[in-house]
């Protein structure tokens, strides 16, 4: 064997095992991310190397509503909100959720776009002030369906319907089904004006 084809084969061999080392971290990389939560886990900014900061949003003040005290909650939870979360106390993400009079509704939170921060849901009124929500989405690891979630949140809209708050419960689910964590939160919202 000549010099040269001794320095060929080496290099092949040099750029094999680099390739190899490189599958390998990658592959590893990807089984060991935990998963982000769409638009209800506390951690899902931080698992994707970033802190929470809330927003400074130039948003209208809330229009004076003129529901009467009597009006029930379903005509109240329609609209635009600003929304915050939090779980222990701390304000973990901010959002925009749309209320429909059709009983759906959406929403886009504040996190990184690679975990999931859109999600959906239906909501129907529990009685005059208060109103129970069924919410869904996709979970993503770095851009990959890794599971989905529930949420269940019950939400009393202020007399004046310029505001909510709310208990929420999310479960998150592994792609067979599996549960593998639960958040217990709240919510405060604001309308946002039209």
């Amino acid at each position: 064997m000549t010099m040269e084809a001794v320095s060929n084969a080496s290099a092949k061999i040099a750029i094999q095992g680099v390739g190899a080392i490189l599958c390998t971290s990658v592959l590893g990389a990807l089984f060991s991310a935990q998963a982000g939560a769409a638009c209800v886990d506390p951690n899902a900014a931080s698992v994707q190397g970033s802190l929470h900061q809330s927003p400074k949003l130039a948003l209208s003040a809330p229009a004076l509503q003129n529901f009467s005290e009597a009006e029930h909650a379903a005509r109240k939870i329609v609209g635009t909100w600003q929304v915050s979360y939090a779980a222990g106390g701390t304000v973990y993400a901010e959002a925009f959720i749309q209320w429909h009079s059709d009983g759906t509704e959406w929403e886009n939170i504040d996190f990184p776009i690679l975990g999931g921060n859109i999600c959906l849901g239906s909501w129907k009124a529990v009685d005059e002030s208060r109103v129970f929500r069924y919410h869904v989405g996709w979970l993503y690891t770095d851009g990959a369906l890794t599971g989905h979630f529930i949420e269940t949140e019950t939400d009393e809209v202020s007399r004046d319907g310029n505001s909510y708050t709310g208990t929420n419960d999310t479960k998150m689910y592994q792609l067979d089904g599996t549960m593998f964590r639960e958040v217990v939160g709240t919510s405060a919202a604001t309308r946002i004006s039209p």
